[in-house]
């Protein structure tokens, strides 16, 4: 007999993805018809983005803020760990009930996952691999990791490298594969009278970008439509132009070579959502797509050419703007919504769509509620600080202790952000002021990161 009321989650995160990868939303160079269907059963929000982040590893930041529900600097944990007071989303539906399977890349410590989860499979505790090669994690339910496998031999080159903390090595299966079998896995043995949360975590699209050569093969390089705002290099410094995601590419960049990256990228993209497919017809299979709610979104975005920059280390919508889609039970089919919102609001909307209590430490907000934001807050370490309203952005910029440039984007005539308004004194004096006061509220103002930069304001 099936006794579980409550509706199962399935949870789809991807690593790199830019918020404009899904064909169903207006990419018409890509091949998504699993990603699509997601989009035409639910609703696609299009104006998802993170705050940026703390430090160049932006996906630490903004997976915390995911599983925490947490602002940016309300994060009390060191290097992306989480601490025990900040309840986490597997931790709270754990308490309601439900039973969660943790799958894939965990950048926020061991003790965060293992309280937030009942099982799991190969699980990987760091930032970013070799996809041929994950140093990987059997569930351990003490919690401790604490097994080595201490050599993995590189796929390429039969190369031995030592291998960070890990249980088992897959040489020569890919992460995508590897990640969604579990998940799939876990959907054929898991019993239906107990509701459950699966977040399968994926580490594609994150360079390095390789896939099956099937996948390379639906894109023709040079076929590829280069973004109106390619750049052979920024315009300026930005503090950030040689971070290692930068220097993925040579200077200046080519449009030869930009189209060669967006090729691999898109391929890496039809990869997941191939699997993607596959973990769909495994809820199919146990009859539940219509008591299950699916979430799909992405970490962060990437540059991969817009402005002349490769990675994501800045507050251009390519590098903070990502997919968010909720489908399943109590939400709207074929709907797109532009409301501004957070990653982090993702943690009370689950909690409202199950009936879980929200806890008191979480400070997103349920993205069905009607309680729209006039405007996000954009922050980058100490170098880059933004607002974002419906139809404007401002960045400021510090380099070197010093305050460098103001940019100015009117997002409704010019979304690729090409022209700098920063001469429209008025505009820029309305959005710093709403910068200030969601600097205070963010409490940006008193952190370590925000020291340098309001200086002089």
């Amino acid at each position: 007999m099936n006794t579980n009321t409550k509706p199962n989650i399935v949870f789809l995160f991807t690593d790199d993805q830019r918020f404009n990868t899904i064909h169903a939303l207006g990419n018409r160079q890509i091949h998504t018809p699993n990603m699509d269907w997601l989009v035409e059963r639910g609703t696609a929000f299009t104006h998802a983005c993170i705050p940026g982040g703390t430090s160049g590893a932006v996906c630490m930041p903004s997976r915390a803020m995911l599983h925490t529900g947490r602002t940016l600097f309300h994060l009390h944990g060191a290097g992306g760990q989480i601490p025990e007071d900040h309840k986490t989303l597997g931790e709270t539906l754990r308490a309601a009930g439900y039973h969660t399977c943790g799958v894939g890349k965990w950048h926020n410590g061991k003790p965060a996952f293992h309280r937030s989860f009942s099982a799991g499979d190969e699980i990987f505790f760091g930032g970013m691999t070799d996809h041929w090669n994950v140093p990987a994690y059997r569930f351990d339910p003490t919690g401790r990791y604490d097994q080595r496998c201490l050599y993995v031999e590189n796929f390429f080159t039969s190369n031995k490298t030592k291998a960070h903390g890990c249980d088992h090595i897959h040489a020569g299966r890919h992460s995508t594969d590897i990640i969604s079998e579990a998940g799939i896995r876990f959907l054929r043995e898991h019993p239906a009278s107990h509701p459950y949360m699966l977040y399968l975590s994926f580490l594609a699209p994150h360079d390095p970008r390789t896939m099956p050569q099937q996948f390379l093969d639906m894109y023709d390089p040079s076929k590829i439509e280069l973004p109106a705002n390619f750049a052979p290099q920024h315009a300026f410094d930005n503090g950030e132009l040689h971070v290692r995601d930068e220097e993925l590419a040579a200077f200046p960049r080519t449009p030869e070579e930009i189209r060669r990256h967006l090729a691999e990228y898109y391929a890496m993209i039809s990869h997941l959502d191939d699997r993607i497919g596959q973990v769909i017809a495994a809820v199919r299979e146990r009859g539940e797509l219509d008591r299950t709610i699916f979430v799909f979104a992405g970490d962060n975005g990437l540059a991969l050419g817009q402005h002349g920059l490769m990675g994501k280390q800045s507050l251009y919508d390519h590098s903070v703007r990502v997919p968010l889609v909720f489908c399943g039970p109590g939400i709207p089919a074929g709907k797109t919504s532009d409301a501004l919102v957070y990653l982090l609001d993702i943690f009370p909307t689950l909690c409202n769509l199950t009936g879980t209590p929200v806890p008191a430490t979480v400070e997103g907000r349920d993205v069905f509620a009607g309680q729209n934001r006039d405007a996000v807050y954009l922050a980058y370490t100490d170098k880059h600080r933004g607002v974002r309203t419906r139809q404007h952005k401002l960045i400021e910029y510090v380099v070197n202790g010093q305050h460098t440039m103001t940019q100015v984007f009117d997002l409704v005539a010019d979304p690729l952000e090409t022209k700098n308004l920063v001469g429209d004194a008025q505009l820029v004096a309305t959005l710093r002021r709403e910068l200030f006061r969601l600097r205070d509220e963010w409490d940006d103002r008193s952190s370590k990161w925000g020291e340098t930069f309001w200086k002089g304001f």
